[in-house]
């Protein structure tokens, strides 16, 4: 008689590979299957995203115009040019005052409107609705609405209100340099506000009651319920509000374009509006192209620097 050898048993890994079952297996199915559902959302992200990235690196780096022909590399020449070009600097500077000057009332405005909203009980859909409506309107027609009447002099509605407070109206709100920026502020708080106010209100709505009925019951008033509860379950989305918020106002161009033309004197002249100058107006598409790029470069570096400063507080808190 022959001995019959026992066969030890497969490992686990090998079993779930053969039988295709298990982790390994599932990952590999997901690769198979998930890119198959995925790949029409690739196609259009690479197709309208990422090939016009590569191709305005491209165009940066050569003297292109508006017809696309007679293109000839010139490499760094156009970045060297737009570093020196006192324009690039100025309409750059708007931005980031336009920046500073709004992001401020936008974060406190959207945070005080939803506190009010959230504590009003009288047709509380009613503010609710008044105050997120703005923010549906295009870009064109609040532009157009305070351009024709809100500023206008004499009959403007912000010229009646200083007259029934019995101050001078004479005031060029769009044509007047001292004015004109903090007038589109004015204009994109009003109209934009809504966004963070619906922010705001979603996440007051989801802190826990008990919370507040247990500081209630220590004697804890409104103002101290606002500061120790409120306010530190908001942080991440006074965070959100925040980031969102620069983004958004360091690509202006629509409410300038339309209400003030980059006047006066180019002093609310945004760096969107160069870019759009240069390329479009001045039909110099490579020189636009790079200084689109020094632009978000400038956006990346912001980014960066809040995304390091909000990862050090939270180390610091959870310590």
């Amino acid at each position: 008689m022959t001995a019959t050898t026992p066969t030890a048993p497969a490992p686990p890994a090998a079993e779930a590979a053969r039988t295709g079952t298990g982790p390994l297996s599932a990952g590999r199915r997901w690769t198979e299957h998930g890119l198959v559902f995925t790949a029409p959302f690739l196609l259009l992200y690479a197709l309208f995203l990422v090939w016009p990235v590569l191709l305005g690196l491209k165009m940066s780096l050569g003297d292109d115009n508006i017809t696309g022909t007679d293109s000839t590399f010139t490499g760094l020449d156009n970045y060297a040019e737009a570093l020196r070009d006192p324009g690039v600097w100025s309409s750059l500077w708007n931005t980031v005052w336009f920046t500073l000057l709004s992001t401020v009332p936008l974060v406190v405005t959207g945070l005080v409107l939803a506190l009010l909203a959230h504590h009003l009980r009288v047709v509380q859909w009613l503010w609710r609705l008044s105050w997120f409506t703005p923010f549906l309107l295009p870009s064109g027609v609040v532009g157009l609405l305070w351009l024709w009447m809100i500023y206008p002099s004499d009959f403007g509605l912000a010229d009646l209100l200083l007259r029934s407070f019995g101050l001078d109206p004479g005031i060029g709100w769009l044509t007047d340099t001292r004015y004109a920026m903090l007038s589109i502020v004015l204009t994109t708080v009003w109209w934009t506000v809504g966004f963070n106010f619906l922010l705001y209100l979603a996440a007051l709505q989801a802190i826990p009651q008990h919370l507040y009925e247990a500081a209630e019951l220590d004697g804890a008033g409104a103002w101290r319920r606002l500061r120790h509860i409120t306010l530190p379950m908001l942080n991440r989305t006074t965070g959100v509000v925040v980031v969102l918020q620069l983004l958004a106002s360091l690509k202006i161009f629509d409410q300038v374009y339309i209400m003030t033309g980059g006047g006066p004197d180019e002093s609310t002249r945004p760096i969107l509006q160069y870019v759009y100058e240069a390329g479009f107006t001045g039909y110099r598409i490579g020189y636009a192209s790079a200084v689109s790029y020094v632009f978000f470069a400038l956006i990346v570096i912001v980014s960066l620097i809040h995304l390091r400063m909000t990862r050090r507080s939270r180390e610091e808190a959870a310590k």
